[in-house]
């Protein structure tokens, strides 16, 4: 039997993206979605859940309830036909989105209301982004008698470093009777980390995975750090507007390990992978990360 999740953890993950846009807006022109008060990317934690569904869906052979499914005449499945697509019993058994993100559905005789165990915030950038403006053409005609190609628009980011913050709460699984089992979070971490790397679309192509912890709490413990996404800066020389690339910035990890440090007791095990171009600081001084682990049992993500 899988073994099923018995500890609290948290989840810090951070990843850049380059002339791409991580999460378009549809109301407002597909543009990048950006906090008008702090000029900060925001990406909706739904983007991040797909990201993860379809790649455990496409790579790794998982169910999943919500994807999106062609009928023979080309129109969607319904809520409530892919509902019909499982028995009472199974849609949680069968499909790892609903063990992992819960779900929300209500049709006729049947609703399904599960909060999910794992919950991630809005992630946001650690810095300020240059919304840029591209225009183009292509050669075909947008109607016919037209003799010229139609003109191309898109909203890009030079460059945004955003990070993601979560949590696993063991208790909203035992207590809703949801089998989410260590299996589906391993599996969950490689659709982060996979999941980003493969979204291989006009769009997204140029998003990289830099860095992934999971800081694995004592079994029965009633207790989480919090906020870990406010506990990394980033430094840079230049001006936050004009960074491209994950080489002129480093990533200031002080407050982070200070505060692991400070709850080490409490810690089982920390979860990391951190991508090689990634450069870290601890007050001032370049680090490596396991090594600044040392005091706390660290364990390698090796997908």
């Amino acid at each position: 039997m899988p073994e099923l999740v018995k500890n609290r953890s948290e989840i810090l993950f951070l990843y850049d993206v380059k002339d791409a846009n991580p999460n378009g807006d549809p109301v407002d022109e597909n543009k990048p979605r950006i906090d008008e008060e702090t000029g900060a990317t925001i990406v909706t934690d739904v983007r991040l859940k797909r990201t993860i569904r379809d790649y455990l869906y496409d790579y790794k052979g998982q169910e999943i309830f919500i994807r999106e499914i062609r009928k023979e005449d080309g129109s969607l499945k319904t809520k409530e036909e892919r509902l019909n697509d499982f028995a009472d019993s199974s849609i949680i058994e069968r499909c790892i989105d609903i063990r992992l993100f819960g779900c929300t559905t209500a049709v006729e005789n049947r609703t399904i209301t599960l909060t999910g165990p794992v919950q991630f915030k809005y992630g946001r950038s650690l810095h300020k982004v240059d919304l840029t403006y591209i225009k183009g053409t292509t050669v075909m005609p947008s109607a016919t008698g037209r003799q010229q190609g139609t003109f191309t628009e898109r909203y890009i980011l030079p460059y945004s470093l955003i990070v993601f913050y979560g949590v696993v709460n063991e208790k909203a699984a035992t207590t809703q009777n949801i089998p989410l089992t260590e299996e589906d979070i391993d599996l969950m971490l490689e659709g982060m980390w996979n999941g980003t790397k493969n979204l291989i679309s006009g769009s997204k192509f140029g998003q990289m995975p830099r860095i992934l912890l999971q800081i694995v709490y004592k079994e029965g413990l009633n207790f989480y750090i919090g906020e870990l996404d406010k506990l990394i800066s980033l430094k840079s020389e230049i001006p936050d507007e004009a960074i491209r690339d994950i080489s002129e910035v480093k990533i200031d990890v002080t407050k982070l390990i200070d505060t692991l440090a400070k709850y080490k007791d409490k810690i089982e095990k920390v979860r990391v992978k951190v991508d090689d171009r990634v450069r870290l600081i601890r007050n001032g001084e370049e680090i490596d990360l396991k090594s600044a682990l040392s005091d706390l049992t660290v364990e390698e993500l090796t997908f």
